[in-house]
């Protein structure tokens, strides 16, 4: 697998790689938003690069199921200022966004990476991301985050997902996107019901056929809760798990909120997939 080129960095996604999420909202579904604290952001994003993680992904807009849009001017001025703080500590800088805005304004303070649940989609973002070196993350979403768990339909979830990502794809190459540049996300929980997911997860190796990297993104998700009956502060053993399971079924990134479990569980793996 070619390296991933992600802004200052080019990544080798030959071994999975950690995404630690930092969360500047002032809600999130998980209980862990920073409300746009710089200090406290620093003492996160330092103890996920003591824990291991690999990309830090920056998000100043919740999209929980249920959510409503943050104004665009708070969002930016979060997130350039996260990007600005982090910057120095070296490791690639991952922006949650769906507003071209928000792109252009973190990508000239240093941000490496856009991750966009929309697949960039919103008018005006292709073209925001289409210059430069940016990583970038295409992610599949059923509506929109206030709405999308309301009754999600498909006639076959792994194909639609798959084929709205190769859509996506061709989209942002016909720009001048290099496919270098490029990862894929199936939006685990993003206008999908449990069923849904556990079926994408169950063929996740049918969205890595294309060549580009897979994403992971099923750290506390409620598909988790559905089958474990455990709240969101208690679904480590099963986010853990759900993310050993991606991995061997071909994610090169998964994207979690508990860095130490993780890095430490996919150490485990790595041992037993290199033994004799």
């Amino acid at each position: 697998m070619p390296p991933f080129v992600c802004g200052r960095f080019e990544l080798d996604l030959s071994v999975p790689h950690v995404m630690a999420v930092i969360n500047l909202a002032d809600g999130s579904f998980s209980g862990d938003g920073l409300k746009g604290d710089l200090k406290a952001t620093l003492r996160r994003a330092k103890q996920a690069l003591e824990e291991g993680a690999d990309i830090l992904d920056l998000g100043a807009e919740s999209t929980r199921p249920g959510s409503v849009p943050v104004l665009e001017k708070q969002e930016t001025e979060r997130i350039v200022a996260a990007v600005e703080a982090l910057r120095p500590l070296g490791m690639p800088l991952s922006v949650d966004t769906m507003k071209p805005a928000v792109m252009r304004a973190a990508l000239a303070a240093g941000a490496d990476m856009v991750n966009d649940i929309a697949g960039f989609t919103v008018p005006g973002a292709v073209e925001a991301v289409a210059e430069g070196a940016c990583g970038l993350c295409v992610m599949h979403m059923q509506g929109v985050p206030s709405t999308m768990q309301q009754a999600p339909h498909y006639d076959d979830v792994v194909a639609e997902v798959a084929g709205f990502l190769d859509t996506r794809v061709r989209a942002l190459t016909a720009a001048g996107v290099t496919r270098a540049r490029i990862v894929l996300d199936p939006g685990f929980g993003f206008g999908k019901d449990v069923a849904h997911n556990f079926s994408m997860l169950k063929h996740f190796g049918h969205f890595t056929v294309d060549g580009l990297p897979v994403l992971a993104g099923l750290s506390r998700k409620s598909m988790l809760g559905a089958i474990t009956g455990a709240a969101v502060k208690n679904r480590l053993i099963a986010s853990v798990t759900a993310a050993v399971l991606a991995v061997e079924r071909g994610a090169r990134i998964v994207r979690v909120h508990d860095v130490a479990a993780t890095v430490e569980a996919l150490k485990i793996w790595r041992a037993c997939v290199g033994a004799a």
